[in-house]
């Protein structure tokens, strides 16, 4: 450690050895008996989801430790996953932590930056500080999108933020199959390949299982944190194809009906009180009866892929909690179990073979659902469940991710530990929040907030420790935490004393609520619900109880003055098509060199929806037939690739996995130095242009590309590569990585100066024309 930061030397220094006594600092240490802590972040999983609350689709896993643990049935996140992850691992709430909104949509105001101040330490860093190692494996997504690549600084990363160990991958999503990983602080390949069998959750619980090994071959004391924070189940629903088979038929009955055994389920375990009413079914969710059957045999096909994936995961789950009991470490771990928002409704209406197509409001017909029924959960989409799974994964509740009524922000929290004082399948129904963890784990291991951490002073930790409530008797406590403000994408909720005013605001024209997205904040109507009688948000008191509803408005106000909450903003669109974030004007020309790391889609040359010219300067040895990638971004699931195959020159253009356009040479590579370019020059007045391929300035191939991308290439974090793809492989005919088995120098890429399509104003077209 740097000198300034040591312990006084207690030892003595003289002229020599003789009269000197040397000396060292005892390294921190918890007391012995100090709890390890096992911090399982699941993703996009609502409230009904798990067995243990009340869901049918099998977690026997995470039900066993909801079965010696408790249960909490009022507990409650911030809408979306970067910002409820800010709350989880610093206490304070997501807008001081420069997260109102994930990373990939920060704005230029201190409550949506995206970078977490160093003054709000992360739990890994005071652990850390008490003498506890540190890992965290899996999904991270808290660090600014421009900052994930392999030139970007590390202060934001896991191992900047307190962690000894990370493996996982930036982002909120990534293909479970070839996910784009890194490894501490670089990009690496997964270890194995879909053939070989492999999946991300596995893959995450051999980490875990690894890092653990490490450090009790060589420590078998020293008290731990693992935060292990799964890719399940944020889309794409990848699983295997025998966990998915295992749920054949399982969900034939639909979302109506599974909606209503869950309900019951739920007030028999104690999680609801008798009495609950179901909310009706949103207009713009159509009734399961209502659908063709067609439309039910590939929906129920989405929800048998969801499930499996999180069966899977969980499966994995207790690999590592076996590992824990070979340790001898599961008695004195603290596990504490969340999902980070309520079930997502990314998928639209009726599913998506692709979640980039909803963003370019391209959706999937049922014609192609049914027509690729049997790729859903594979590799080659990236499917993601209708409404109707949303809608009932959240049950009870109304709405879902990215809204703060209850279905967005209501969500799962098991805390476990064998052999500290927690009552063994207790349930909770007092209010608690993601800030919340935080002040409880500190308070399970003993362990004091410092107000000073590597000489930052700590600002103020928003959450309170529940740990009072985990014993036997604690479902009688008081409730610790009485007032909670909410906002997300310009909703917005508080929370005071059992009571609860929300206001839900549209980011775009995509349901029928009869709203205006673009209609002024203070025209927006509040509900009022007194939630512990009315948990579902089914009876609004706002006409009866004015001067209530006024003052909870106020109290809203005044939360979201102190914490950073304001410019309200609900333009996502316009977020994410800005501008650069620091100000600087597109990237007209760039270079890239083989071997070098993914450029993410954020930081790399945009060539979308604008004239290019890419220019790869290779040598081919005698008698070779060249082939593999030059220049490529994206997937199977998205993007293109400028290649040669079987000696000629080939672009790729992939839109997002629905059509797939290429342009080939007309003649096959010679040896030598070349020159290989590929150029796109847009019609202007229409989307699509004209490709075109040159070999040394020789034209040897012409295509019309009709269709081009508009927002995004994919949404898995592959990037842009060099000499090489990430795979599944953009186009057909090969396999990824697909490398260029011939010398390849640079690729030169240039952008004409104007684009030939305004992104931002034409998805404003599109969505206002339908």
């Amino acid at each position: 450690m740097p000198r300034s930061n040591r312990d006084p030397f207690h030892g003595t220094v003289g002229d020599d050895w003789r009269t000197s006594t040397p000396w060292w600092p005892d390294p921190p240490r918890p007391p012995a008996g100090t709890p390890n802590v096992l911090l399982i972040v699941l993703d996009d999983v609502g409230f009904g989801q798990l067995g243990c609350y009340g869901s049918d689709v099998d977690t026997p896993v995470i039900d066993g430790l909801a079965a010696e643990g408790v249960r909490f049935a009022n507990f409650h996140t911030t809408a979306l996953c970067s910002p409820t992850r800010s709350c989880l691992l610093t206490g304070r709430n997501h807008h001081r932590n420069g997260l109102g909104r994930i990373t990939d949509l920060a704005m230029g105001y201190p409550g949506y930056d995206g970078t977490i101040p160093q003054e709000n330490g992360f739990l890994s860093e005071i652990l850390r500080e008490a003498g506890y190692a540190t890992y965290a494996v899996g999904k991270w997504h808290l660090t600014p999108e421009e900052e994930t690549h392999a030139a970007a600084p590390r202060h934001s990363w896991p191992l900047g933020r307190g962690f000894d160990r990370w493996y996982g991958f930036h982002g909120g999503e990534t293909h479970q199959f070839v996910p784009a990983l890194q490894h501490d602080n670089h990009p690496v390949a997964p270890p194995a390949s879909i053939e070989d069998g492999y999946h991300l959750s596995a893959d995450l619980a051999d980490r875990a299982i690894g890092v653990l090994a490490d450090l009790r071959s060589v420590d078998p004391d020293r008290p731990f944190l693992v935060y292990l924070a799964t890719g399940a189940c944020h889309s794409p629903h990848h699983a295997p194809a025998d966990w998915i088979e295992r749920y054949r038929g399982r969900f034939d009955a639909g979302w109506d009906e599974w909606r209503a055994r869950t309900l019951r389920r739920q007030v028999e375990a104690g999680l609801l009180p008798e009495g609950t009413v179901l909310p009706e079914r949103p207009s713009w969710v159509p009734g399961w009866d209502d659908l063709s059957d067609d439309e039910r045999r590939v929906a129920a096909r989405f929800m048998e892929c969801f499930a499996a994936f999180l069966s899977y995961t969980d499966h994995q789950l207790g690999r590592v909690l076996a590992f824990l009991d070979e340790t001898g470490d599961r008695d004195d771990t603290v596990v504490v179990v969340v999902s980070d928002n309520g079930a997502s409704a990314e998928g639209g209406a009726t599913g998506s073979l692709n979640d980039v197509r909803i963003r370019n409001v391209d959706p999937t017909p049922t014609s192609e659902l049914v027509e690729r029924i049997d790729e859903l959960g594979g590799p080659t989409v990236h499917n993601n469940y209708p409404w109707g799974w949303t809608m009932a994964g959240n049950t009870p509740f109304r709405r879902w991710k990215r809204e703060v009524h209850e279905g967005g922000v209501a969500d799962p929290c098991i805390v476990s530990w064998r052999g500290g004082d927690v009552e063994r399948g207790g349930v909770r129904r007092q209010f608690a929040h993601a800030i919340d963890v935080l002040p409880t784990i500190l308070d399970l291991v003993g362990v004091e907030a410092p107000s000073e951490l590597r000489r930052v002073p700590q600002s103020r930790i928003d959450g309170v420790s529940v740990a009072d409530l985990l014993g036997p008797g604690g479902s009688d406590r008081p409730e610790r935490h009485r007032t909670q403000h909410f906002e997300m994408l310009g909703s917005r909720a508080i929370y005071h004393d059992g009571w609860k005013a929300v206001t839900f605001k549209p980011i775009a024209p995509l349901y029928d609520d009869g709203l205006d997205w673009n209609a002024p904040f203070a025209d927006d109507r509040w509900e009022l619900y007194d939630v512990r009688a009315d948990p579902t948000e089914t009876r609004d008191l706002a006409a009866a109880e004015p001067a209530r509803l006024a003052e909870m408005v106020d109290l809203w106000w005044r939360e979201a003055r102190a914490n950073d909450v304001l410019p309200l903003d609900n333009r996502a669109l316009h977020t994410i098509l800005r501008p650069r974030p620091d100000g600087r004007p597109d990237q007209l020309r760039a270079s890239y060199f083989p071997g070098s790391s993914p450029v993410p889609e954020r930081v790399a040359i945009d060539t979308k929806n604008r004239g290019h010219r890419i220019d790869a300067h290779v040598t081919i040895a005698d008698d070779v037939a060249p082939q593999g990638v030059l220049l490529a971004q994206g997937s199977t699931l998205g993007g293109f690739s400028f290649q040669v195959l079987d000696g000629r020159l080939r672009y790729v253009h992939n839109l997002y996995g629905r059509t797939r356009l290429t342009v080939t040479a007309d003649r096959a590579l010679a040896p030598g130095a070349h020159v290989l370019s590929y150029s796109y020059d847009p019609h202007g007045d229409r989307p699509g242009g004209v490709a075109v391929l040159e070999v040394d300035g020789v034209e040897v191939g012409r295509a019309s590309l009709a269709e081009v991308t508009v927002v995004a290439f994919n949404g898995t974090g592959t990037g842009l590569t060099c000499g090489y793809e990430i795979g599944p492989a953009v186009g057909e005919g090969y396999e990824a990585p697909f490398p260029f088995d011939s010398t390849l120098h640079r690729v030169d890429v240039a952008l004409s100066e104007v684009p030939a399509v305004n992104p931002l104003t034409e998805l404003e077209r599109i969505l206002f024309e339908q």
